[in-house]
């Protein structure tokens, strides 16, 4: 597998910020997120950047990262820390090896739990059960909504009865609860690591892990969007159409609102099991970004004319 610089793909230097990262993200995942984008190839674009902002904005796997950048600049093997005992394309090679490594223990081999052993085994039977496994697995949170599904792929290790380690892909097709939050499981029975004889499998247990959204944060069930709001509108007051995760809404924005401000629309965030959370939009004002002769004119009259001062509070302590 051929190394992939996630830096490179955020467009981001390797001493980013969370935040740096984040913002990177963010601006990558609109542009290609499938749902948005009109451009050619956009799911597969969308998937790497979402794969470079899954390593990159966690600390234990973007130190594991770094560590392996380093050992490919520095001509070391990343899994032994041994040096390199050539150039050229055997070091290559080792590298893109390492690499696919990792990645397949970030995106595509299972983690196996209480994997049998040919040693120490006793007469029960469930001893030569397969093996559970257990993997992370990204969604959209438009996949939360209508019990969608969806095609995953992965890579289960296992070693059989002389204790030789095997390598089992798979491809399933799997349903996705509507309402599923991030951090919940998923069972899949008989989808594990194969058993003796004729003993039953193990189980997949799926972990799902919602992708950041390009426009939106989550809090609970509810779904949170920073809504840019010009000055006047603002002050003024007006209505916005809004995109939600499932269709396009109407906000009435209240004369005089304030940056902070948030408006709650009901039932239009995460299903719930209860009840649907809420779509709440913070409020941002935001100033136009250049300003011409004539609206310069316009602020200097407003501000003689507006009977306003934001720092009243300070008076006392000045």
């Amino acid at each position: 597998m051929e190394f992939i610089d996630y830096y490179a793909v955020l467009g981001v230097d390797s001493a980013a910020d969370d935040k740096t990262i984040k913002t990177a993200y963010r601006k990558l995942a609109r542009k290609y997120h499938p749902d948005l984008s009109k451009l050619p190839d956009t799911e597969e674009k969308f998937k790497q950047v979402a794969q470079a902002y899954e390593v990159l904005h966690s600390a234990d796997k973007r130190a594991e990262y770094d560590a392996l950048c380093d050992a490919r600049k520095n001509g070391f093997n990343a899994r032994t820390d041994q040096p390199d005992s050539g150039f050229g394309a055997s070091n290559y090679g080792r590298g893109n090896r390492d690499f696919a490594d990792f990645f397949n223990s970030i995106f595509g081999e299972a983690n196996v739990h209480n994997q049998y052993r040919q040693e120490n085994r006793h007469e029960d039977v469930n001893q030569n059960k397969g093996a559970d496994v257990e993997m992370e697995w990204p969604i959209m949170l438009e996949d939360t909504f209508a019990n969608a599904t969806r095609l995953i792929e992965f890579t289960i290790p296992f070693y059989d009865q002389q204790g030789l380690r095997h390598n089992l892909k798979k491809s399933l097709n799997v349903k996705i609860p509507a309402g599923v939050s991030d951090g919940a499981r998923i069972r899949i029975k008989g989808q594990g690591a194969p058993g003796i004889g004729h003993q039953p499998n193990g189980d997949v247990y799926l972990v799902i892990r919602l992708i950041p959204h390009p426009f939106f944060d989550v809090a609970g069930n509810n779904v949170l969007l920073t809504l840019p709001l010009a000055p006047w509108e603002a002050a003024l007051g007006t209505k916005i159409i809004l995109p939600s995760l499932n269709g396009k809404v109407q906000l009435v924005i209240p004369p005089n609102s304030q940056s902070g401000q948030r408006l709650r629309i009901k039932g239009k965030g995460l299903p719930g099991k209860s009840a649907a959370g809420d779509l709440i939009a913070v409020l941002k004002i935001v100033m136009p970004p250049a300003v011409t002769e004539s609206e310069k004119i316009l602020w200097s009259q407003l501000a003689g004319s507006a009977h306003f001062e934001p720092r009243r509070e300070w008076d006392a302590s000045l």
